[in-house]
């Protein structure tokens, strides 16, 4: 049977001081093969080696990844310092775009943390550049030390709206994350619907009002454990399931509310 290709957003990497590279974690393509049963594709970030409407041409969904660069605080509106850590312009100038095509075509895509903020400031959000200086806030970074298993654990929990798109996927109005970021969505756009929050009031799981297609995107990093996670799985396999109706040639069912 023929899966459906997901592009997974790559970032730059530089390895041994000077070699560049792209890559997008082996978590992300087990994720989209094993749970969304699709096809993962590696895209590299920048618009001089692919456009906007070469990857619509040829995907059926996108998964935007994790990644330490952070959205340029320019692309909402804001001045750099050095609070907003270090950035991937090449990556802001594809996937800005491609997030804004996808949501009008309602072709599939699925944010993860900066996947899940690139969403966010495409669609007119901001961004806090240190969630945990502020009042009443817990630090949700990545803790320093551990192993994978142990910096990936669950957290904190995530309440989303009762009878919302998560609600729907999930089966549940509370559930437990892991939480490895920085940054958070501090002011939300018009469209981008915050249905999920944290015990502290973080949005964690948000999608687009009014869009035709899948725009689901969390906060955390559901790609660990996908296939036995209760909560990641879902997530994973009703991205698949639209990626598919995508690739079938029609509109995937939304799972977004209109009003």
């Amino acid at each position: 049977m023929t899966r459906p290709r997901i592009g997974i957003i790559s970032n730059l990497h530089i390895v041994n001081d000077s070699y560049r590279t792209h890559a997008g974690g082996v978590m992300n393509s087990q994720a989209v093969a094993e749970v969304s049963e699709g096809l993962p594709l590696m895209i590299p970030a920048d618009p001089s080696l692919c456009s906007v409407q070469d990857l619509l041409d040829n995907f059926d969904g996108f998964v935007l990844t994790g990644g330490r660069p952070n959205v340029h605080p320019e692309e909402y509106g804001e001045a750099e310092s050095a609070a907003h850590g270090t950035f991937d312009r090449a990556r802001d100038a594809l996937t800005l775009p491609l997030v804004r095509a996808c949501v009008e075509r309602g072709q599939p895509i699925f944010g993860i943390c900066r996947g899940f903020q690139e969403v966010a400031v495409a669609m007119g959000s901001a961004l806090h550049p240190e969630i945990r200086d502020m009042e009443g806030r817990m630090n949700h970074r990545m803790p320093p030390v551990g192993t994978v298993e142990e910096r990936f654990a669950l957290r904190h929990k995530v309440c989303v709206t009762r009878d919302g798109p998560f609600h729907k996927v999930f089966g549940a109005t509370e559930v437990m994350t892991n939480t490895l970021h920085g940054q958070a969505v501090i002011r939300a756009g018009e469209r981008f619907i915050v249905d999920g929050t944290a015990p502290d009031g973080t949005p964690e799981a948000a999608y687009i009002k009014d869009a035709p297609g899948f725009t689901l995107s969390v906060q955390w990093h559901p790609e660990f454990n996908a296939a036995d996670d209760p909560v990641s799985r879902p997530l994973f396999t009703a991205f698949g399931d639209a990626a598919r109706a995508w690739m079938a040639g029609r509109q995937p069912l939304k799972l977004a509310r209109t009003g």
